[in-house]
């Protein structure tokens, strides 16, 4: 990227707002329809929020235009060694859409998702990547996060038909260690 382009990328990365989603977000969350088949899946998530299971972050560009998400499981019954509501969280659904990656908003969300979990009192945090998705394993890498498993990638949810579908991304877990020392600037929603 050239000077002009970095500071282009930095002036609108500036006006995105990191910010937890509200119920009215759910829509957007579909991608102008490219997720629709997950429709069910955010509304249950959503319903984790209202219960203090789980944090849904998204990056707004100021009209309601999603940029991006991040999902974090902070208890789960299902993997409590991944999600115990006190110590370890679950980062899940993280996306960037491909006209905006590469400009620092993954990073961005990953930091402020990370800080918050950091204020909640939790010190580690896990996620799950697919073997080939390499772009995201950089990120992960750079952002301190190391492989601790090799998982299946099995799982299974209901559509918004009502269908349930199979999936099959074997992958990584990976974790990291938060520390206070990674609370920078970048880290903070801007206001």
């Amino acid at each position: 990227m050239s000077t002009t382009d970095l500071a282009l990328a930095a002036a609108w990365l500036a006006q995105v707002e990191i910010r937890l989603a509200e119920h009215r977000d759910l829509p957007a969350l579909e991608w102008e329809g490219a997720y629709t088949h997950f429709r069910r899946v955010y509304a249950r998530a959503f319903e984790r929020t209202q219960r203090g299971e789980a944090l849904l972050w998204v990056a707004d560009r100021g009209d309601g235009y999603l940029l991006g998400q991040l999902f974090v499981l902070l208890a789960s019954e299902v993997e409590p060694l991944v999600a115990d509501g006190r110590h370890c969280a679950f980062i899940y659904s993280f996306r960037v859409r491909p006209e905006f990656r590469g400009a620092g908003l993954g990073t961005r969300l990953m930091a402020v998702a990370e800080a918050d979990l950091l204020q909640r009192g939790f010190r580690q945090a896990y996620l799950h990547v697919a073997h080939d998705n390499l772009g995201a394993m950089r990120l992960y890498k750079r952002l301190g996060y190391r492989r601790r498993a090799s998982v299946s990638g099995d799982w299974s949810y209901e559509d918004h038909q009502g269908e349930t579908r199979q999936v099959h991304e074997p992958g990584w877990r990976m974790g990291k260690l938060l520390s206070p020392a990674q609370v920078t600037p970048l880290s903070l929603p801007l206001p």
